[in-house]
């Protein structure tokens, strides 16, 4: 049986593309400089929007709603180009986590200003996270109790990307209904929530981060109105909804790691041939020619399980693939991690350096193991559908 691993000419274009738009829009230190505001902030609306209106975001949503139509592939393809070249977009992949939710649950309204929203540029967030809800993101208590004409919303929401910046934030709360004497077990009655962030009782609080921008928020919720039409698929039918939408967001982040491994490749490559010791370039020394030979043979192998299960969920877009999606999630992000260390150790004390990239990457390397469900819940998954 023949396996076909080649791109098509049209995905081959599209990659082509960006990596054209990248070189020219934040190719030099001064214009990325200029988009992350000297390095601290990490989205650049300007730039996403530059990227909305070249029709390059967004490959998987409908073309009519201002997408390019095609698959989870060219997603890929997306998401590993913009981490290749630090491209500060960091709203576009967690806008592209509400997107997969809103394509298998939205309302056609909801689509169209969701989905349009994304294909142009628009942040979304997504508030799942609970000071005591993480990895158990089920015990979450932020309630929802429905009123005449919606909902009110109460509870605190934590480590929420870019809800500072975000046009809407899809809250993942609980019927209130369902929490009296005795409460509904805590997988049922959960919801899935927009209230717009300017509204009355929101309060957004940015956390500092050891990645020196802001990135993640704290979300407080105080009798929060939300209309009914603000409701993303049927309440109390939550849990499932959110199901399919992480396994989405771990072939999102497996994606994320593996442009970032690249990247975290090619500089050291790059480094390793211009920095001379003893008289030769270090990497013209066996111990860092190995280093390098294994840090690349991880990103291919990495490679290959990424854009594999893509053309799966391509081929059967219904299926949820959690084992597949989890083991992308998993390898390619604990890939990073492993290749980015390398390259820091390739540096040297140059890798302290600010003015060297990898010592930007250590922080968010080891974060990406955490995101989406850490790495021993996805192992969790992965045991669980082996029978385990």
């Amino acid at each position: 049986m023949a396996i076909d691993f080649t791109f098509t000419d049209e995905q081959q274009a599209y990659r082509e593309a960006l990596r054209d738009t990248f070189a020219r829009e934040i190719g030099s230190t001064e214009k990325h400089e200029q988009h992350t505001q000297g390095g601290t902030v990490g989205h650049s609306p300007a730039l996403a929007a530059t990227l909305g209106e070249a029709g390059l975001l967004g490959p998987s949503i409908a073309e009519d709603l201002g997408g390019g139509g095609a698959g989870v592939v060219e997603e890929m393809i997306l998401l590993e180009e913009l981490m290749k070249a630090r491209a500060p977009i960091s709203a576009y992949p967690v806008s592209l986590i509400v997107a997969g939710a809103v394509q298998k649950f939205g309302t056609p309204e909801q689509q169209a200003l969701v989905l349009g929203n994304v294909a142009r540029g628009g942040a979304e967030a997504i508030a799942m996270s609970e000071p005591e809800a993480g990895s158990d993101v089920a015990a979450l208590t932020t309630s929802a109790r429905k009123v005449d004409g919606g909902w009110v919303l109460n509870g605190v929401k934590v480590w929420i990307s870019n809800a500072h910046i975000a046009d809407r934030i899809l809250v993942v709360c609980r019927d209130a209904a369902t929490t009296g004497n005795p409460p509904a077990p805590k997988h049922e009655g959960l919801c899935m929530i927009w209230v717009d962030p300017q509204a009355e009782g929101v309060r957004v609080d940015g956390i500092d981060t050891i990645g020196g921008y802001r990135e993640v928020n704290y979300v407080y919720l105080d009798d929060v109105f939300a209309p009914d039409d603000a409701v993303l698929g049927e309440p109390g039918n939550g849990w499932l909804q959110l199901m399919a939408g992480l396994n989405t967001e771990r072939l999102i982040i497996a994606a994320l790691g593996l442009g970032q491994a690249e990247q975290a490749l090619g500089d050291a490559l790059a480094y390793a041939k211009e920095r001379r010791q003893f008289g030769r370039p270090i990497g013209s020394f066996q111990v860092q020619q190995h280093r390098l030979v294994d840090m690349a043979t991880q990103v291919e192998l990495a490679r290959l399980l990424v854009y594999k299960v893509a053309a799966d969920v391509d081929r059967d877009p219904t299926a949820l693939f959690p084992r597949e999606a989890s083991m992308a999630k998993i390898y390619a992000t604990e890939t990073a991690e492993r290749v980015v260390r390398d390259a820091f150790k390739i540096h040297g004390g140059y890798g302290y350096a600010k003015e060297y990239a990898v010592s930007h990457q250590i922080s968010h390397a080891m974060v990406s193991t955490i995101f989406g469900g850490t790495n021993d819940i996805q192992r969790n998954i992965i045991a669980k559908v082996m029978g385990l």
